[in-house]
């Protein structure tokens, strides 16, 4: 089955707001592997799925790259945009400008 989209994903979460049944074990299992990231400004969620990271970008746009084997830590990179770092510590890079990036995990939003 593809995996879908953070935009995807994040479109159901955040209708579940009004929703009595919570999320689903597939909506809870694409959380589990998406972080919220963010710098002054700019908001970026993440999304880690079979070797590809999915960053939905700040201003809608999204981007996939590919996982790079590492030693330690993660790489992605799609020749154009670089992801790389350890746990929640990562940095962005695009348009050839490293970019710091704070991230937590994904919080699936609460009922009302």
């Amino acid at each position: 089955m593809p995996s879908r989209f953070p935009v995807v994903a994040l479109l159901a979460l955040a209708a579940l707001g009004g929703c009595e049944t919570g999320p689903t074990q597939e909506e809870l299992e694409a959380a589990k592997h998406t972080v919220d990231c963010e710098r002054p400004g700019e908001h970026f969620v993440i999304r880690f799925d079979e070797g590809e990271a999915r960053i939905l970008m700040p201003d809608g746009t999204r981007v996939v790259l590919y996982q790079v084997p590492m030693g330690s830590g993660i790489r992605y990179l799609n020749g154009q945009m670089e992801l790389r770092g350890k746990g929640m510590d990562l940095e962005l890079i695009r348009d050839q400008q490293l970019v710091h990036i704070s991230c937590k995990p994904f919080e699936i939003p609460k009922k009302k």
